[in-house]
């Protein structure tokens, strides 16, 4: 069984992801599929997606990997019909006439509240973020979705100014006063950011949405990380069942994530709305996938280099996003068992 889509049958293709347009010159990586241990998750299928959904609207918010778990499912769609470009500069939206469903991508790096201007000891030019306000953007689209599948976690790696309670608490990549501890990292500010805005959309008064966490996407950048000779050169196989590499930051990242995750159904206030939040869990699953990446082919350059040099050192290379076709498509296929689970099973309840 191979994949549902080629890199030449999806016009929506972000050339970083089409490895094999790429020249990656192995294309296992784009039959392996994960099988759950206790159900069988079913193949992508793209017009069952369109009834189901019909007349609705999915919305991918978050960083790049989100935009790449979109694209992919753009791809698996696109088989079936080519849709309408409705998008604008705020917001990516395609449009499939036959069933009247809506894709739509937003960017929102950290999903919370975030500025440049001064604020306290931080001066202009370092990105502020409210921890505990969501991206309001976010909230004001909100009304116009029916699913939303929400992720981030990797911009928590780059520079910013954590303020909570209008206090400034922490940075990543920048606290001036080293005479001061720090109260909050970047870990624990990635997990206060997911209460935030799991929080906020459940509470919204004009969204009654099922909302779906995707988990932390594992990288796998070996000896170093992206911008210090980490690789993942020559990786044509997933990691045999077992052999998982453990990566202390993705396993805290995660753990502070379903954390906030947690917190946030567990708030009183929610009552019913927590049954509508759900977490996508893939973290351990595609840990195995180092094979999954893009790795040195990240554009169709002929001169690129793609082996390592004479002293070692590994080529530029992109060991975060997925290739496509690729691992990442199981990840629709995972919303589309959620989405199918959540509208069939309210259609079989006795309506209250």
């Amino acid at each position: 069984m191979g994949p549902l889509y080629t890199n030449n049958s999806c016009p929506l293709l972000t050339q970083m992801q089409n490895c094999q347009g790429n020249g990656r010159p192995d294309k296992g990586y784009e039959n392996w599929r994960w099988k759950p241990s206790q159900c069988d998750l079913p193949r992508f299928d793209a017009k069952k997606f369109l009834e189901l959904m019909r007349g609705k609207t999915l919305a991918f918010i978050g960083d790049s990997v989100a935009r790449n778990q979109m694209e992919s499912m753009m791809c698996l769609l696109w088989q079936v019909e080519t849709p309408v470009n409705r998008g604008n500069r705020k917001m990516q939206r395609w449009y499939f006439r036959s069933s009247s469903v809506m894709i739509a991508r937003m960017w929102s790096s950290w999903l919370v509240h975030q500025f440049n201007e001064p604020f306290g000891f931080a001066t202009d030019g370092v990105t502020k973020l409210k921890l505990d306000q969501p991206d309001e953007r976010i909230i004001e689209a909100l009304p116009n979705f029916d699913v939303v599948v929400l992720s981030s976690g990797h911009w928590f790696a780059k520079q910013s100014v954590y303020i909570l309670n209008d206090e400034i608490v922490g940075g990543q990549l920048w606290w001036p006063d080293k005479s001061k501890p720090e109260k909050i990292n970047n870990v624990e500010a990635f997990g206060i950011s997911v209460e935030t805005i799991i929080k906020a959309m459940a509470k919204h008064p004009n969204y009654t949405g099922l909302t779906i966490l995707r988990t932390w996407s594992p990288d796998h950048y070996e000896g170093g990380a992206w911008n210090t000779g980490g690789s993942c050169t020559g990786k044509v196989e997933p990691l045999p069942p077992g052999n998982l590499v453990t990566n202390g930051f993705t396993e805290i990242m995660h753990e502070k994530q379903a954390t906030g995750f947690h917190r946030a159904v567990a708030d009183d206030k929610l009552g019913n709305r927590s049954k509508k939040l759900k977490l996508m869990d893939i973290t351990e699953a595609f840990g195995y996938r180092h094979d999954g990446h893009p790795g040195p082919y990240r554009s169709p350059d002929p001169k690129k280099i793609t082996k390592r040099g004479p002293d070692g050192q590994p080529p530029p290379q992109d060991c975060l996003h997925w290739c496509m076709p690729g691992p990442v498509d199981t990840w629709n296929e995972m919303v589309l068992e959620i989405i199918r689970r959540d509208f069939e099973g309210r259609q079989s309840s006795p309506s209250s």
